[in-house]
């Protein structure tokens, strides 16, 4: 059984939750995440950017990068608002989850 799916809105909230502290990129989310354990190609990754985006979550802009333009992310105020949402949901939810 594939438990990806169990992770998807994690992965949502953890991009959402580095797009509220600073501009990120797709790469780098990837390169995060892998920290963490998982393994998003960016097949997957920028499918969740462009509709964390289309609902209007995050905001994109290119960016200079050398030689090379890059498109970067930020947090909207809709964002910020939906994380702090999820944060407050996300303890009550984990707490739970960990008090076994």
């Amino acid at each position: 059984m594939d438990d990806r799916d169990l992770y998807a809105g994690l992965i949502r909230l953890h991009i959402l939750h580095h797009a509220a502290k600073e501009p990120i990129f797709g790469l780098a989310m990837i390169e995060e995440l892998g920290r963490h354990g998982y393994r998003i190609s960016a097949g997957t990754i920028y499918p969740i950017l462009h509709g964390l985006e289309e609902r209007g979550y995050l905001r994109s802009g290119d960016r200079s990068a050398g030689k090379s333009v890059r498109r970067v992310y930020r947090a909207t105020a809709r964002g910020r608002r939906a994380l702090a949402a999820a944060k407050e949901k996300v303890r009550e939810l984990f707490g739970e989850l960990l008090e076994e």
